[in-house]
């Protein structure tokens, strides 16, 4: 009698557990998933890889500052050839080395951030390792990592950080009102009255001057948009790819796509990089000039 009993018992169980293993979803989404609380502040995966990677680029640059030597070797050699190719390639869009020298920490610490930030969602793990968290009725999967460029709101704070730090730069390269002139032109109005005479076309072509500015305004808007939406477009995309070909094909098709993931992470971090060159080189740049 009780070895029946005992028999049914197990065998509820196991149909439970068959039917909440059936139960259990995930999906892509566009918003990263919180994974715990501090206090009111909400740690999402995509914060933690962010995290992951601002401290193991700390802990790398601790390591490389105290073994740095006068005649370089071995590993700090091969970081000087990339530091270099980097300021050459950098040189090319400022066209000015002492530019370069002032703009370079900036962008290459977000190249090397994004890059990596890139590369570590494709290791194994990132997005299938986590926990069953119940929504309602329904048991969702909750990864505890997810790429930190496939979600927007990093994104959005590089493109935020980009455009506010290229306007502080520019402030402080040629100076407060050199630089608002290329958004509040006032000067082209106020030279209207005592150019008229002399330059009868001044009364067309000044109040359009005046109107650029105000274009410019709109354009360093757009900036954080395009930025933003770049990066994070072409990250989660590749994310959806790789989840949709390793659901359709799970044993050797993905590798191929994994290594153009790899590549198109490299390229991404690089048009971000050049990108917050330009407009860095743009904002210390005369509105005359």
């Amino acid at each position: 009698m009780n070895l029946v009993k005992l028999t049914t018992a197990i065998g509820s169980e196991a149909e439970i557990a068959a039917n909440t293993y059936e139960e259990i979803s995930h999906e892509l989404t566009l918003f990263a998933e919180p994974v715990f609380n501090i206090g009111e502040f909400t740690v999402t995966n995509s914060l933690i890889n962010a995290w992951i990677v601002v401290v193991g680029i700390v802990i790398l640059s601790i390591i490389i500052s105290k073994k740095i030597k006068r005649i370089p070797r071995g590993l700090q050699n091969a970081f000087e050839i990339v530091v270099e190719g980097a300021m050459n390639l950098a040189d090319s869009v400022t066209g000015d080395r002492a530019k370069t020298k002032k703009v370079f920490p900036f962008v290459f610490a977000a190249f090397i951030f994004i890059l990596l930030n890139n590369w570590l969602g494709l290791l194994p793990g990132i997005g299938s390792i986590g926990f069953i968290e119940q929504h309602g009725a329904e048991l969702l999967f909750v990864p505890f990592f997810r790429g930190a460029m496939a979600d927007l709101n990093t994104t959005l704070a590089l493109a935020l950080l980009t455009v506010i730090g290229a306007n502080i730069f520019g402030i402080f390269t040629v100076g407060f009102f050199k630089h608002m002139n290329k958004f509040f032109n006032v000067k082209a109005l106020a030279e209207i009255p005592g150019k008229l005479k002399k330059e009868p076309a001044i009364i067309f072509i000044n109040p359009i001057k005046f109107f650029v500015g105000i274009i410019e305004i709109i354009s360093e808007f757009a900036k954080v948009a395009s930025l933003s939406f770049r990066l994070f477009g072409n990250i989660f995309a590749g994310e959806v790819l790789l989840s949709s070909i390793a659901v359709i094909f799970a044993l050797a098709l993905p590798i191929p796509f994994l290594f153009l993931e790899v590549f198109v992470g490299m390229i991404q971090a690089l048009i971000f990089s050049i990108l917050m060159l330009v407009y860095f080189t743009i904002a210390s740049t005369a509105e005359e000039h």
